[in-house]
C-alpha cells in the first residue's frame, strides 16, 4: 500500500509540475511585446533605433549626449512600430542616451559613439624631388590630425598636430631626407596609420 502511496503523490506531483511549465510556457510566449532596441551600423555612423509598440499611438524618440543635452527629438504615430535610422556624423565621441516614450512609459538604452575614420583615405607620398612627400587626408570629418615623423634610427624629426576639415593636404620638406622615414599619422581617437617611406 505504501508503494501505491508513493506513485499516487508521484504522479501527482508530476502533474502539477507539468501545469507549471505550462503555465510557465505560456507566459513566455505572451509577454509584454512593446520594446525597443538600438543597433550600429558596421563601418558607418549611423545607428538604427527599432521600437515595437503594444498598440497605435504616439510615440517620442530622444536622444541625450553625456551632458544630458537633447541632441536629437522626433515624435511620430506609430501602429505597430518602426526602424528609424539616425546619423551621428558630426557629434563628438562619448555616450549618447537614446529614450522612446509612448503610452506605457520611457524606455531607453545608452550606447557608446566614436566617429569612424577609414585608415584608407589618409595618404603619404615621396615626391621624386629630394627630401620632398606628400600628407593628403580625404574626406575627413572636423577634428584634430596629428603628424609624427621618425628618420630611420627612430628619432621623432617633426611633430605637429592641425584641425582640419574636410580634404587636407599638406607638403613636408627635409633638407637631409634620405634613408627610411616613418610617418604616423593619428586622429583624436587614437585611431593611427604608419607609412614607412
Amino acid at each position: 500500500m505504501k508503494y501505491l502511496n508513493m506513485k499516487t503523490k508521484s504522479i501527482f506531483f508530476a502533474a502539477i509540475l507539468v501545469a507549471g511549465v505550462a503555465v510557465g510556457a505560456i507566459a513566455k510566449e505572451v509577454p509584454s511585446e512593446a520594446g525597443m532596441a538600438v543597433v550600429s551600423v558596421k563601418g558607418s555612423e549611423v545607428i538604427k533605433v527599432i521600437y515595437k509598440g503594444i498598440s497605435a499611438g504616439k510615440v517620442k524618440v530622444n536622444v541625450y549626449n553625456a551632458a544630458s543635452k537633447v541632441v536629437f527629438s522626433e515624435s511620430r504615430n506609430t501602429v505597430e512600430g518602426f526602424i528609424l535610422p539616425l546619423n551621428f556624423t558630426g557629434l563628438e565621441a562619448g555616450q549618447y542616451t537614446v529614450e522612446i516614450v509612448d503610452a506605457v512609459g520611457a524606455k531607453s538604452e545608452k550606447i557608446e559613439y566614436q566617429p569612424t575614420i577609414s585608415t584608407t583615405n589618409i595618404h603619404v607620398v615621396k615626391l621624386n624631388q629630394a627630401g620632398k612627400f606628400l600628407l593628403s587626408v580625404a574626406k575627413n570629418t572636423d577634428e584634430n590630425i596629428s603628424v609624427r615623423i621618425f628618420d630611420e634610427q627612430n628619432n621623432l624629426v617633426h611633430a605637429s598636430s592641425k584641425k582640419v576639415a574636410g580634404d587636407f593636404a599638406q607638403l613636408f620638406t627635409f633638407a637631409k631626407f634620405s634613408g627610411a622615414y616613418t610617418v604616423e599619422v593619428s586622429n583624436e581617437q587614437g585611431q593611427t596609420t604608419v607609412v614607412s617611406l
